[in-house]
């Protein structure tokens, strides 16, 4: 992973990390020594990935990224549904993790 920048630690305890040169989301163990997968890529429309939030009741991760586009991402047994958002320049770098959840359901 080259740069990792944002990360989160689900309820289950694993930890989501974005690897913001390497385009990546990685889940790893509790403990942040093994990788259990590879959640996203540039292959999935990654462009530096910078933060990560797991939102369990969609079961979906949200990322921001450079250039003010957050992107969430559905699982079930494979990838479905990426969206694409544009929100206002210099603002999804301080929102919350439910401030994000609010900006993807309106």
């Amino acid at each position: 992973m080259k740069c990792p920048d944002g990360i989160h630690v689900t309820a289950q305890g694993q930890v989501l990390v974005c690897g913001r040169y390497s385009r990546t989301v990685l889940q790893l163990d509790g403990e942040g020594r093994k990788k259990l997968a590879t959640l996203a890529s540039i292959c999935d429309g990654l462009n530096r990935p910078q933060s990560v939030f797991y939102n369990r009741s969609s079961a979906s991760i949200i990322v921001g990224q450079q250039q003010y586009v957050l992107i969430s991402f559905r699982f079930g047994f494979q990838y479905a549904n990426s969206l694409v958002v544009k929100v206002k320049e210099n603002c999804f770098t301080r929102f919350s993790a439910n401030t994000l959840e609010h900006v993807l359901s309106t």
